[in-house]
């Protein structure tokens, strides 16, 4: 995906020189350009009374009139529509907490040449992003709907275009379909399994360091819906890597550990699990399991013990994957799905999340992508964002292998006030 600012800033002249190198051999005319011209077809009938230029209809002999006026309005909305798919992310309502941060996103009107005078004026530019010709108030609205609302999307600086085109096209289908009856009850129990299994250790083990998920128990329904959706296109088996917090629910509510085996490590009367962890505390310790998800589908689930060093599980969770899949599965790395679990001051804190990222697509290491799912709890480390790093998102280390980002909101439940996530699309293959 590029940004096209450098040509709609320029002279009229220099598009209509475009449009006929279009005319002549669309292969020599950017891709993205090329939709534009079709779309349009310079159909622009209503001249509204100013002289106008004549511009062949794309494919055909027809002249149409065309006002230049019109044409760089036009140009205007094509640009806003790219830009709030460039930059739509960084003004997304993703923090229920407080304001986000000013990143200078410049997604005002009057950054494309545009006005509110021209809310109520029809474009064609719609067209680009399946709403046909109708108003600007109408393609801000769907565009704020899209990516401006509870889930932003970074994916402009994947190279390959038709990854890009596909996870451009899934997520503005997926955002406007509503979950269905039955995914809003899944999410509704794992998020109750979550909220209550909190609830009770720190009712039951007070004072004792259990290192909860409490703010972020939106996580269970995620992880559920993650392995679920990955079972159904092929994955027999996912490894697990985590940190402390929250590592008891993930046992409990994700790989079925039974709370009768959690709670006599509180009580002190679990025997070690030499080959898991040694057992010097119960959030260090593994887990592994076999699960059956809603869809029939079984699942080995393996959680890896971690020392307190939290993001060094990383390399070991990979590098057991590749291990698995090369001799269990032979070589086929779509059999097995590493998922990483950080959290927000750690990803962006700890160089080795860069180093196995950067490792990631070598031949010796590859394991056909992995999931990484950050939990912004909001303070890091005792340390608030803005003190703990210098880009503007912890996770900005995934553009190095152009990996698609989503930033999710959670939403507080007006009922109970307790956190539930929002609508978190992960389409097939991400």
């Amino acid at each position: 995906m590029k940004d096209f600012s450098f040509v709609t800033n320029s002279h009229p002249a220099y598009i209509e020189s475009l449009y006929q190198d279009f005319r002549k051999d669309p292969n020599s005319v950017d891709p993205d350009w090329v939709k534009f011209f079709e779309g349009f077809d310079f159909a622009v009938s209503n001249v509204n009374g100013k002289a106008a230029t004549t511009a062949p209809v794309a494919g055909g002999s027809t002249s149409l009139p065309v006002n230049d006026d019109q044409l760089a309005k036009e140009l205007g909305v094509y640009r806003l529509i790219q830009a709030y798919r460039k930059k739509g992310h960084l003004i997304a309502k993703t923090n229920p907490i407080r304001e986000r941060k000013d990143r200078k996103a410049n997604l005002d009107l009057a950054s494309f040449g545009l006005g509110d005078a021209d809310l109520k004026t029809e474009f064609y530019a719609g067209t680009t992003i399946g709403v046909g010709k109708t108003t600007l108030e109408k393609i801000v609205a769907y565009l704020q709907q899209i990516y401006a609302g509870s889930v932003g999307l970074q994916y402009t600086y994947i190279n390959d275009r038709d990854k890009a085109k596909w996870m451009e096209k899934e997520f503005e289908s997926i955002m406007l379909q509503p979950l269905s009856l039955e995914q809003r009850k899944r999410i509704l129990q794992k998020l109750n399994q979550g909220v209550i299994f909190e609830k009770f250790l720190h009712t039951k083990y007070i004072g004792q360091k259990r290192f909860g998920l409490e703010g972020g128990e939106s996580t269970i329904p995620a992880l559920d819906a993650i392995i679920n959706v990955a079972a159904e296109y092929g994955v027999q088996e996912s490894v697990i890597g985590m940190a402390h917090r929250g590592r008891l629910n993930v046992l409990a509510n994700i790989l079925g550990k039974t709370y009768e085996q959690i709670f006599n490590e509180f009580e002190g009367l679990a025997v070690p699990d030499m080959t898991m962890g040694s057992g010097d505390v119960k959030y260090h310790l593994g887990f592994r399991s076999q699960v059956t998800t809603p869809g029939g589908k079984p699942v080995n689930l393996q959680l890896m013990p971690n020392p307190s060093h939290l993001e060094v599980v990383d390399p070991i969770v990979v590098g057991f994957a590749r291990s698995k899949a090369d001799v269990i599965y032979n070589s086929d790395y779509d059999k097995i799905l590493p998922i990483l679990i950080h959290g927000d001051a750690a990803v962006a804190g700890q160089g080795i999340v860069y180093e196995v990222e950067q490792m990631s697509k070598l031949k010796g290491y590859y394991v056909g992508g992995s999931i990484h799912f950050v939990i912004n709890n909001q303070i890091g480390f005792t340390t608030d964002f803005d003190d703990a790093r210098s880009s503007d998102y912890c996770t900005s280390v995934a553009s190095i292998v152009q990996a698609p980002v989503f930033h999710v909101k959670r939403r507080r439940c007006r009922s109970s006030g307790e956190s539930i996530p929002a609508r978190c699309p992960l389409p097939p293959g991400i």
